[in-house]
């Protein structure tokens, strides 16, 4: 009697605990605190950053218009408040009566940032609420971006975050921290016993430019300052475009040396790509928070155009459709957009379409060769195919266990490739949605991906600094590459002490 007296107890307490508790769909008003500030909060210095972080991937640019056409890029366009509430967004004097307040302290809905968003922590709730119930007033200051300076990355930070397979299939270019090395197929002959051929690739070359100089004037060594970024290689196989740290470099590949740099570039160029026809060069990148930059380049790398203000965050992938008439972009504001090329050098491209569905950072974009779909990836775990023509989306392809950070069509096919952090790269079908075959052997997370036009050869980067090059039908791994300063020393053979 006196255990089920303990036992009904327990349940009783359980049962008022559990009442206790909110729902998983409910999501308590987050309180403020007391800052036991003695100088008034400024917009620039304290504000701002806020606005910046939590709120920007939502209510900058193109996409506050789906977002009630509220704009939180400066102080007036926050003060002027969107098209439902208007200047209610804010009431100065009044944070109880500011709709900014009550939606951040999700005391009322819709809450801001959304669910799916991390919220405002207390002390950044009050200074927001402290900054109203002082007048709201407009910044005293002029808020300037400190330049960034990069330096030689340090010795251990060697990750493999862009590889590219040349058009003819013999030859891959990896990066491998500010490093870009080359890679050769060689096959050895028969054996005398009726052997197999073998087929190895062996380390070529090392791409450096003798040019560059770190910040305090001395040699770099090295293809770049800063991690290379990301690699793409030009339709006839001739032109290496590299990308890192605010600069972009077109490499003679078969010279091995740079044949054009651009720079003014706003922060990492995270992606290249180039059309069809070899014509143009696309970029993406852009600094956290801040609007995405696109830019298009000719060949020689003299400035096309530009996409201005397309995504409201990093741009980490961009594809040229086919006939090279459009370009496809994706970004951490969670948006795969698609705009028109203008035939007239100088003029900005137009915006035609996004697509919505993801629900984080979209990694990677790509086309099928017909140009009827596209197909996306994301730090959500997704891959995604979508009808171009509808704007619709035709499926979720899951199988990968962490995010998807790279996304490449092979060769006219409607097959891609996609690399992921859960240490695998996958083959997908676009057309029916299968997962044709999988590519293990990676230990790591795992950037990139590339592969030959005709399939046969796959490449995949890691964070091990290791670049590993795999049989593209038969997902067997050929190659776990290294430059020969990295690969492990062999242990020297033991001798047995001379006897006296």
């Amino acid at each position: 009697m006196p255990r089920f007296i303990a036992l009904a107890a327990a349940a009783l307490a359980a049962h008022a605990l559990t009442a206790q508790e909110p729902k998983k769909d409910e999501f308590p008003p987050i309180p403020t605190v007391d800052l036991k500030r003695s100088a008034p909060v400024e917009y620039g210095a304290d504000i701002a950053p806020i606005f910046e972080k939590k709120c920007f991937v939502c209510h900058t640019g193109n996409v506050a218009a789906d977002n009630g056409k509220y704009d939180m890029s400066t102080y007036e366009k926050v003060m002027k408040g969107g098209a439902k509430r208007g200047a209610k967004v804010v009431v100065p004097g009044k944070s109880g009566d500011s709709f900014l307040f009550l939606s951040c302290a999700r005391q009322v809905k819709p809450m801001m940032p959304p669910k799916t968003e991390e919220p405002l922590t207390s002390r950044e709730l009050s200074l927001v609420k402290l900054w109203i119930d002082e007048g709201a007033k407009a910044p005293t200051t002029v808020r300037v971006k400190e330049k960034v300076v990069v330096n030689l990355p340090p010795a251990l930070v060697k990750p493999v975050r862009a590889v590219a397979v040349a058009p003819d299939g013999k030859t891959v270019a990896a990066s491998r921290g500010n490093q870009i090395h080359v890679f050769e197929a060689k096959t050895e002959p028969a054996d005398k016993k009726g052997g197999p051929e073998k087929k190895d690739w062996v380390f070529a070359r090392t791409l450096l430019d003798p040019q560059l100089k770190t910040p305090d004037g001395k040699a770099a060594k090295a293809a770049h300052v800063s991690l290379v970024e990301s690699l793409a290689f030009s339709p006839d196989g001739k032109t290496l475009a590299s990308g890192s740290f605010q600069e972009l470099t077109l490499w003679d590949f078969e010279k091995g040396e740079p044949r054009a740099r651009v720079g003014g570039f706003a922060d990492k160029v995270t992606a290249v790509a180039y059309s069809a026809d070899g014509k143009y060069l696309g970029t993406g990148g852009g600094a956290p928070t801040e609007d995405g930059e696109v830019r298009v380049f000719t060949a020689d790398g003299k400035p096309f155009s530009e996409v201005k203000s397309g995504h409201s965050d990093t741009v980490f992938g961009l594809a040229f459709s086919p006939d090279g008439k459009l370009l496809a972009t994706c970004g951490a504001d969670k948006f795969v957009k698609v705009w028109e090329l203008s035939a007239e050098a100088g003029k900005a491209a137009k915006f035609v379409k996004s697509f919505e569905g993801h629900t984080h950072h979209v990694m990677g974009v790509g086309w099928t060769p017909d140009g009827k779909k596209i197909a996306s990836c994301g730090a959500d775990n997704f891959v995604k195919v979508w009808d171009y023509e509808k704007g619709e989306k035709l499926r979720d392809m899951q199988g990968h266990q962490k995010q998807v950070t790279n996304l490449f069509f092979v060769g006219k096919t409607p097959q891609f490739l996609t690399a992921s952090g859960d240490a695998t790269v996958r083959m997908w079908n676009a057309d029916n949605g299968g997962n044709v075959r999988q590519f293990p052997g990676a230990p790591d997370f795992v950037y990139a991906v590339s592969a030959s036009p005709d399939g046969a050869v796959v490449a995949s980067g890691c964070e091990d600094g290791v670049l590993r090059v795999y049989n593209g039908t038969s997902g067997a791994l050929v190659k776990a590459a290294l430059p020969p300063d990295a690969e492990p020393k062999k242990d020297e053979p033991k001798t047995e002490p001379k006897k006296k």
